[in-house]
């Protein structure tokens, strides 16, 4: 078995193991209830209006949304869940493929077009101009620039995002997703930038990507000239399994000196890697620490960035969501550096997300854990726009630029 093979199935096992500890927390329940249109108390609650008071909804753009399908939208698929293989691999995507398709609430056939239907449903909510930066997803590939399917776990294609987008124009924007390995990767490139992507999105640990490898060049160089910033993973990963150590955040210091505008996804928030300024085999320490440690080097303004998707869940609300809010602030050396994402539909697996736990640890004011719950059964996207709006820490909350970040993506 060979060493990424293995790695591939220690991260399915933890997945695994993290979806059955769920079960022990009640606070929420285990499935999204998938209830219907905001009743008008909730719509025109104080907590949302208060969310909304200082922003222009028009420069507001949701940056991580992923769009997820099984391929049931028509031929050729545009989407995908990986189901092949046996034992833990398929347990794994089996067991996936139904949270994450609760989360969105669309468990109905057919679910590619019930997916974009509960999203479009969702931004009704939203102001008018408020939009959805929508994700692909290419394959993963292997060292040689083939397309490697035993490693696919899920997929998204460029033309089945930017469909989806052109659709619905006035809430839907799309990052494209291209594979630096791939013979073509430069060629693809500038075709989903003629064809209006904003963004590049890399789950390099679940593609099989090595950031820090030659074999990107091609690809930062072409970024560079088209004015495409990479959405890339960085940390742990647990949504979709892989080699976590090409999610080493120190591995993107290639993709920064090539000038490459990088946006680290969650702020490398989870796990641990090692620290590659002390040699290949540097002690192993908290993602985040070194996500903290490119930031402070001047080298780096104008091109390292991060969002925040995900950081209130409660296996990150720690340090790494404290630093943020210190750091994030109005006024804060990183206000102008992090981007609001609601990296749906994970909002919607009921226990990943403890307002309560939240209220503990002195991030939140409790009297605003029912209205957010109840906010929360009905729209997953407001929900996470409410409750980081009112996180705060010494009295402190985000700057309104974490969330105005249409700037950052409308460029030509």
């Amino acid at each position: 078995m060979t060493v990424t093979r293995r790695r591939w199935l220690v991260a399915a096992g933890a997945g695994l193991v993290g979806l059955a500890t769920w079960r022990a927390w009640p606070e929420q329940g285990i499935f999204n209830p998938c209830l219907g249109v905001l009743p008008p108390e909730l719509a025109q609650h104080p907590l949302v209006r208060d969310a909304w008071a200082g922003l222009d909804p028009r420069r507001v753009w949701d940056a991580h949304v992923h769009l997820l399908g099984i391929g049931d939208g028509g031929q050729p698929p545009g989407a995908g869940f990986n189901g092949d293989g046996a034992g833990w691999r398929r347990l794994l995507t089996a067991v996936q493929r139904r949270f994450f398709l609760n989360a969105a609430c669309c468990e109905h056939d057919p679910v590619d077009a019930a997916y974009v239907d509960r999203l479009r449903t969702l931004t009704d909510a939203l102001p008018a101009g408020c939009k959805l930066l929508l994700l692909a997803l290419d394959r993963a590939y292997d060292d040689d620039g083939h397309d490697d399917p035993d490693h696919t776990h899920a997929w998204a294609s460029n033309d089945y995002c930017q469909a989806v987008v052109e659709a619905i124009p006035q809430r839907f924007e799309w990052a494209a997703s291209v594979h630096p390995y791939r013979p073509d990767a430069v060629v693809e490139l500038q075709r989903i930038k003629a064809r209006g992507a904003r963004a590049v999105k890399w789950i390099p640990s679940a593609q099989g990507i090595d950031p820090a490898s030659s074999r990107c060049d091609a690809a930062y160089q072409a970024l560079v000239n088209l004015n495409l910033p990479l959405i890339t993973h960085a940390g742990g990963e647990r949504a979709a399994p892989g080699d976590d150590e090409l999610g080493n955040p120190l591995r993107l210091r290639r993709a920064l000196e090539h000038g490459v505008r990088v946006v680290v996804a969650h702020c490398a928030s989870m796990g641990v890697s090692r620290d590659l300024d002390r040699g290949p085999q540097g002690a192993p320490v908290d993602s985040f620490s070194l996500f903290e440690r490119l930031m402070d080097e001047p080298a780096h303004q104008g091109r390292l960035f991060g969002d925040i998707s995900a950081l209130p869940q409660s296996a990150r609300a720690g340090l790494p969501l404290r630093r943020v809010l210190e750091r994030a602030a109005d006024g804060g050396d990183w206000a102008g550096r992090l981007l609001n994402g609601s990296d749906y539909p994970l909002p919607g697996l009921m226990p990943l997300y403890s307002p309560r736990q939240l209220v503990e640890d002195g991030l939140l004011d409790a009297a605003t854990v029912m209205p957010l719950t109840a906010i929360r059964r009905h729209n997953l996207l407001l929900f996470d726009f409410v409750l980081k709006r009112h996180l705060s820490l010494g009295g402190r909350r985000l700057a309104t630029s974490v969330f105005e970040t249409r700037g950052f993506f409308d460029v030509a």
